[in-house]
């Protein structure tokens, strides 16, 4: 009977130290709300759109300028047989341009950017919003408080709604939707090395049309050194290398747009009729299979249309919408058609068929602009590159390196060395071991077909959840996007054997480092979530925690936002003493491209003020950058000592040293709960935030204890600080245990291990000073 009261007894306890613990450990919500402020991006002006526009010359549309220098003699390699195929390779090459480019990416995909963000993680992160689809549930209701989490919203049983349910119902969906994601970045990443191998060697190769004496290995060795100086360049930033870029790029459209215009004129008109259609089905009929194969050629002319989505980010879309329609458009039609009047009468000219067009006059002139385009052309996919990496950074999806950024003034342009020197010698190494044009071709169409298939995939949930389209028109850009880019693929597949396999090899190792890591990253993440301790316990240790309080503040770094992290008890255990005050810090990055900097840090006090304990959530999103020169501990205890100050204010009388229980319905109500009538009670000065700017309420306090208090407070935290802050930061290693299978054991033991020794430690990413930072190390068999 003792035992059974005793029980009863212990359950009753239980129960109350649970609804304690909810209590304390709520979600934010009320402090994100109070936080949330009318913060807006500037609005570019006209004048500002028409100098980026000039700028994204240089950095967005290189690629696409100089596939001219490389599309006709990739598509027919073994020469010309019928010089109606000339017309009907160019009435595929016009159609591609209008349907791949203009319609779907241009005016289409580029409306689906993440408030002027671009690429698969931007979709990513934009339907991740609209729809739970992130693995890793480390999302507050209090993040979608803030004014950048924008989303629409669903009415009940439409196909919208019903598509969000059956997504978030099952979590194979949600890792295809990774996957998907995943491999798109990488195919991009792929052609970001590819792309310089082949715009650079066909440019340098033209020079054997006008000295056909220097040797295939010379020509290589050219090639190599300008792709290394053009490497070394990168650090400067996109800002500085745009505005350089930007007049050569201009430059060659005009070049390549005006002798597409004197080559119709002098050789043949007649070229203009493949505008028509008709040629493109007279072409497939005529070649049936050759033409059939040659569409991998005729896909060049479309590379680096990805990287001028993933490259949104740098630039504004009316921007980069205003360069491809006035400028590169039009001009890449005129070089093309050009091109072809050229070749309708000199078919033996097909391989350097752009120098071989050429005027005689003007050789050496567009030569040399041609070799500059080239190497700009590069920095399309390299600048497309480093984006993707900043935001597979942010949504944990790639091991810790150092992002550096290289404009004040816009903050998305940025340069990340390691991947700068991988890349590099990847792209040397395709361009000394392949050699020959075609293929690198075939690999580069490859790599480009591969990617846009991705995006379309994305684009359907994109049309359905975010814009919520009506199933007609997703069906019909569903419909053509596939039946274009299928009809590429199935030409492109062919090809593996010729060189198509590097892109596939290349995307695979990518593919690889970023699922183990994420995979790593989740368990991590699942291991403290389960792991954790409860508040309510840690309060009723009471003011002292049963440790002794020494002087300073800890700063214990953890990746949630309730409960106490396990690093911290295992800390408490291990060696009975802790600081003074206490704060929880937890960074984490949202499915947004920013957040401002009002809204960054949530701050709340944990237990009464004897406890001196306190929780700051400090939000990044996938733009959002960790500066070197960016005090997150400066500016952490400016907001603490901020809401200590204002908290004190707002404190209605609740200085009780004993913890108010959840039964007790005769407690005072809170200042809080008087100012939002949401029928939620708190416990009192445990979850107070007050807004830095926000004004006194006007209620009658007690001003002389209130200052005194407030006085006491702040001076006690400043001792504290003078006297020391130590960053406490968890170090687990997960090994995989005995009985699991060899693919989880070589993914934790030997892929993740390596990859987390060679990766950027956390502290180097929150800038913790190596004198005071205090590693806690647990390991955990998963």
């Amino acid at each position: 009977m003792a035992t059974s009261n005793t029980t009863d007894e212990n359950c009753h306890r239980n129960g109350r130290i649970w609804s304690l613990d909810q209590k304390i450990d709520e979600p934010m919500d009320e402090e994100a709300r109070r936080l949330r402020n009318m913060y807006t991006e500037k609005k570019i002006s006209v004048v500002m759109i028409v100098q980026l526009a000039f700028k994204s010359l240089g950095v967005v549309y290189g690629d696409l300028g100089t596939s001219p220098l490389y599309v006709f003699y990739n598509t027919f390699p073994e020469g010309i047989r019928d010089p109606e195929d000339i017309i009907g390779a160019l009435s595929l090459i016009i159609y591609s341009l209008t349907l791949i480019p203009l319609l779907k990416y241009v005016l289409i995909v580029c409306r689906a950017n993440d408030n002027g963000q671009g690429g698969t993680f931007a979709i990513y992160s934009l339907l991740c919003r609209h729809a739970k689809l992130r693995t890793i549930p480390n999302q507050d209701q209090s993040d979608e408080q803030l004014t950048t989490y924008s989303r629409s919203t669903f009415h009940e049983q439409s196909f919208a709604d019903r598509t969000k349910r059956w997504l978030e119902g099952h979590a194979f969906m949600r890792n295809i939707m990774l996957i998907l994601v995943l491999v798109g970045s990488c195919t991009v990443i792929g052609d970001g090395i590819l792309t310089p191998a082949i715009s650079v060697l066909s440019a340098i190769g033209g020079i054997n049309v006008g000295q056909s004496r220097i040797s295939e290995e010379i020509v290589v060795l050219v090639a190599v050194l300008i792709i290394v100086m053009l490497f070394s360049m990168q650090h400067y930033g996109i800002d500085k290398v745009g505005w350089l870029f930007a007049p050569v790029v201009l430059l060659w459209f005009l070049l390549i747009g005006g002798i597409g215009m004197y080559n119709i004129w002098k050789y043949d008109s007649s070229v203009l009729k493949a505008f028509s259609p008709v040629y493109i089905y007279r072409y497939f009929k005529r070649g049936k299979k050759e033409s059939w194969t040659s569409l991998g050629g005729i896909m060049l002319s479309i590379t680096g249309t990805e990287a001028l989505f993933a490259d949104l980010s740098h630039f504004p879309v009316s921007s980069i919408q205003l360069a491809f329609t006035v400028i590169v458009f039009p001009c890449l039609l005129l070089a093309y058609s050009g091109q072809a009047a050229y070749l309708m009468k000199h078919t033996d000219d097909i391989f350097g068929a752009f120098y071989h067009s050429i005027p005689d006059r003007i050789y050496w002139p567009v030569f040399i602009v041609a070799t500059v385009a080239a190497v700009v052309a590069s920095q399309a996919t390299i600048s497309a590159t480093f984006s993707l990496i900043k935001q597979a950074l942010a949504l944990g999806c790639f091991p810790r390196v150092q992002v550096v950024h290289t404009s004040k003034k816009f903050l998305n342009q940025v340069y990340i060395p390691d991947i700068n020197w991988i890349v590099m010698i990847l792209c040397i190494a395709v361009t000394a071991g392949f050699k020959e044009q075609s293929q690198i071709g075939n690999a580069s169409g490859t790599a480009v077909i591969l990617v846009m298939l991705v995006t379309t995939f994305l684009m359907i949930l994109v049309m359905i959840l975010v814009w919520h389209c009506h199933w007609i028109l997703v069906f019909l850009f569903t419909a053509l996007s596939l039946m274009v880019e299928c009809t590429y693929f199935s030409a492109v597949i062919l090809k593996v054997n010729q060189g198509g396999w590097v892109p596939l090899v290349i995307s695979a190792v990518f593919f690889v480092i970023m699922y183990i890591w994420h995979y790593g990253t989740l368990r991590r993440y699942e291991i403290e979530m389960h792991s954790k301790v409860s508040m309510a316990w840690l309060i009723g240790l009471g003011p002292s925690l049963g440790l002794v309080r020494v002087p300073g503040i800890g700063l214990v770094y953890t990746e949630l936002s309730n409960g106490v992290p396990r690093i911290f008890s295992h800390l408490i255990t291990n060696l009975p003493a802790i600081h003074s005050v206490v704060v929880f810090v937890c960074v984490k990055y949202l499915p947004v491209y920013t957040v401002p900097e009002e809204e960054r840090f949530l701050i709340k006090r944990i237990g009464t003020k004897e406890f001196h304990m306190f929780r700051c959530v400090v939000r990044y999103g996938y733009k959002d950058l960790h500066r070197k020169d960016y005090e997150l501990e400066k500016k952490l205890f400016e907001c603490l000592t901020t809401f200590v100050r204002l908290d004190s204010l707002m404190d209605v009388g609740t200085d009780s040293d004993e913890y108010s229980l959840p039964d007790h319905e005769d407690r005072e109500m809170s200042v809080d709960e008087q100012f939002c009538d949401d029928g939620n009670h708190s416990i009192p000065s445990m979850d107070s935030i007050v807004q830095v700017s926000s004004p006194t309420p006007n209620h009658q306090f007690p001003n002389r204890g209130r200052r005194e208090i407030k006085i006491d407070e702040l001076k006690f935290m400043n001792e504290c600080r003078d006297s020391g802050v130590v960053h406490i930061l968890g170090n687990t290693v997960m090994i995989a245990r005995r009985d699991s299978n060899f693919c989880k054991k070589l993914a934790l033991d030997y892929i993740y291990a390596f990859l987390k020794k060679i990766c950027r430690e956390n502290s180097a990413m929150f800038n913790v000073p190596h004198e005071s930072l205090l590693n806690v190390g647990q390991v955990f068999y998963v």
